[in-house]
């Protein structure tokens, strides 16, 4: 008879918001959903109360492997959130001592430092809203939202072709902020948007502008634009192809 196998060492993937993470190994894989098990099988799903957890090897105990799965899950949000959290905190800090350096000048009689001055003061409080964003952004309630309108607010310059029954499940504050992040690092004007219907899942697939450029804070991107899809959205970001990302979110 084969025994369980150790739920501590054995190989994971954990559900980190709406995606999944191997533990140990670090790959991701998404969206989170019975229909989309990862790769390198077969794998059970996990659950508690219903709600997938992760996967395990077919052998684990489940009752272990879905508290081991739930704990490592919640461990790489808190993680994530505190890593950003100093990551854009130290960005701010920054930006504030050079704002008062230029301050300090400009009041011995260095008048053309004015002008430097305010857009010192906007990337301070650019960087501010993003730290603001993080700390804050979990106290919305979900809800029915239509990705069309959604997009008209958030990105203004983009091509877009969306189905007109595009309606996800999410904090409509937190959607807006997520995508005009996502837009805003995939160059904004001229990028385009088209929308497709993935199980229960809508997916989001964003081409980037003419425009592109690297971002003056790298945190910015990706690492933003992840932690409001994956963490906060439920959704799932993958960027693993040179030429676009992709976005899914929970379909209403």
């Amino acid at each position: 008879m084969n025994e369980p196998l150790e739920v501590g060492r054995e190989r994971l993937w954990v559900r980190v918001g709406g995606g999944l993470e191997e533990v140990p190994g670090g790959a991701r894989h998404g969206p989170a959903d019975p229909e989309f098990p990862p790769p390198g099988g077969p794998w059970v799903p996990l659950r508690v109360g219903g709600r997938l957890v992760g996967w395990g090897r077919s052998g684990v105990v489940l009752r272990k492997a879905a508290r081991r799965a739930q704990e490592e899950g919640r461990r790489l949000v808190q993680e994530r959130q505190a890593y950003l959290t100093r990551r854009l905190g130290h960005k701010l800090r920054s930006a504030v001592l050079g704002l008062q350096e230029s301050a300090r000048l400009a009041s011995f009689g260095r008048p053309e430092l004015m002008g430097l001055l305010y857009e010192q003061a906007q990337d301070v409080a650019r960087r501010a809203q993003a730290l603001e964003t993080v700390a804050l952004s979990a106290g919305d309630t979900p809800r029915a939202v239509v990705l069309g309108a959604v997009l008209n607010l958030a990105a203004p310059g983009a091509a877009c072709a969306l189905p007109g029954e595009a309606v996800v499940c999410a904090p409509e504050p937190v959607l807006v902020e997520a995508l005009r992040r996502a837009y805003e690092w995939l160059g904004g004007p001229g990028s385009g948007i088209r929308a497709r219907r993935v199980g229960n899942w809508w997916c989001l697939d964003l081409e980037p502008g003419p425009e592109r450029g690297a971002l003056a804070v790298p945190e910015f991107g990706e690492p933003l634009v992840r932690y409001l899809v994956d963490i906060v959205l439920g959704g799932w970001l993958d960027a693993r192809r040179p030429d676009r990302v992709s976005i899914y979110l929970p379909a209403f």
